[in-house]
């Protein structure tokens, strides 16, 4: 299979769990020799709380009617994340599994501004005002309005400064000594990068750092990939497409440290990066800040579909997702990671950290925070995901139902059925 990230160095470092994220569900959801439907498309206003603004734009959507009995058969709706959708979004996975038996129709709709769902005149901050969960809710479909907007009013809001040293708890990483390997790890980074000369010279190359590792915000970069990549295998843990289970980087890990002749795990962590970027494509883990920055602001609509720039800018006007790692029994190193988060959507877009604040605090209050207002929802979440945090997890009535599955990584009830998937995860989606 040839590379699906392409071997661009200047990837940003911090968008890392996306690029895990994407390739999962890419692999995931390959729709196999059957090539499925092709796509369709719905013009969209480009504003659709003005409507003196005539401006539209078109959006990607998928439909799979093999099942469909017509009538009150139900409707499984797929909203798309931030990138492309395919086929496979309505041919493989939970809801086309339901289909046969309920005479289901499965559609999904890309999220405007990502995929090939991108309205002419590029990325800029003029077009992206009109990005936003608020206008993904004003979405139509064949001339009526959607239950997209209801659907959004349930999504759960980070808020600043949001989960951090989950990603190693959450994922079982207590057991076997693995949380003790990857703070051993991350000690001998920072020791080397603290070292200087040689030293730091031999990690560059160890460890994937495409720039120099002379100027602070640089080698930040490189310790928050370093941490994304233990944080991505335990966010998709044991998904097809990912490149690394929590066993597996256990393993390298508890099997570096053993080794006397390489200090600690940190060899073990070698391994692990070494994995990841051949999964990826990748040949650099990280770059320089300037070129993650020199990226961001490009307003091109990238080839890949990824949307990176897209994403920072919900981050910085309404999300607020920045994994950080501020508790002091935290097993990676305690950098600045807020701040440094906080200080790109400063420099790409212009965004103080007072700002991006503000946005998140009014984010929560419209959507409800952790006590959404809507009705009839249920929140299924697995206890591996380290975003369970941001959801709901316990039901609290107004017909808000919540599952929490044992054993399950992030959004893995929605993945095909397979035969290593746990009993939790057969059961989660049985009663999902």
């Amino acid at each position: 299979m040839a590379p699906v990230f392409g071997s661009a160095p200047a990837h940003p470092s911090t968008l890392l769990l996306r690029r895990l994220g994407e390739r999962v569900q890419r692999l995931r959801g390959s729709a196999g020799p059957d090539p499925g439907p092709r796509a369709g498309w719905l013009q969209q206003p480009l504003d659709p709380f003005n409507s003196s603004d005539d401006r539209t734009f078109l959006q990607r959507y998928w439909v799979n009617d093999r099942h469909w009995a017509g009538g009150d058969a139900p409707v499984f709706l797929h909203l798309g994340g931030e990138g492309s959708l395919g086929p496979g979004s309505v041919m493989t996975g939970h809801p086309e599994a339901l289909a046969p038996a309920l005479g289901a129709l499965v559609i999904s709709l890309e999220h405007r501004f990502y995929g090939l769902s991108v309205p002419a005149g590029g990325l800029g901050l003029a077009q992206l005002r009109y990005l936003s969960s608020r206008h993904a809710g004003g979405a139509r479909w064949g001339g009526a309005e959607t239950g997209t907007g209801r659907g959004l009013a349930t999504w759960r809001r980070g808020h600043v400064g949001g989960a951090g040293d989950s990603t190693v708890q959450a994922g079982r990483g207590e057991r076997g000594g693995c949380r003790a390997a990857v703070s051993s790890a991350f000690a001998q980074v920072e020791w080397r990068l603290r070292m200087g000369g040689a030293a730091r010279s031999t990690l560059r190359t160890e460890l994937g750092a495409c720039g120099s590792l002379s100027r602070a915000e640089d080698r930040a970069e490189l310790l928050e990939a370093l941490q994304a990549l233990v944080g991505g295998a335990v966010q998709y843990d044991g998904q097809t497409g990912a490149p690394l289970s929590v066993r597996q980087l256990c393993g390298l890990l508890l099997e570096g440290a053993r080794n006397g002749s390489h200090p600690e795990a940190y060899f073990g962590l070698r391994l692990a990066v070494q994995i990841v970027l051949h999964s990826l494509g990748q040949r650099c883990l990280s770059a320089s800040r300037a070129q993650t920055v020199a990226q961001l602001k490009d307003t091109e609509p990238q080839a890949s579909g990824l949307g990176d720039r897209q994403w920072l800018y919900q981050t910085c006007t309404e999300f607020g997702f920045y994994v950080t790692c501020e508790n002091a029994e935290c097993p990676f190193p305690q950098f600045p990671a807020l701040p440094s988060h906080l200080e790109l959507c400063e420099q790409v877009f212009g965004l103080s950290a007072s700002s991006v604040a503000r946005a998140v605090t009014q984010t929560n209050s419209y959507y409800g925070g952790q006590a959404p207002g809507a009705t009839r929802v249920l929140f299924v979440n697995g206890d591996i995901d380290p975003w369970h945090m941001l959801s709901v997890t316990q039901a609290s009535g107004g017909s808000k139902a919540a599952l929490l599955i044992p054993g399950a990584s992030h959004c893995a009830d929605m993945a095909p059925e397979r035969p290593s998937d746990p009993t939790s995860l057969r059961s989660g989606r049985k009663a999902s």
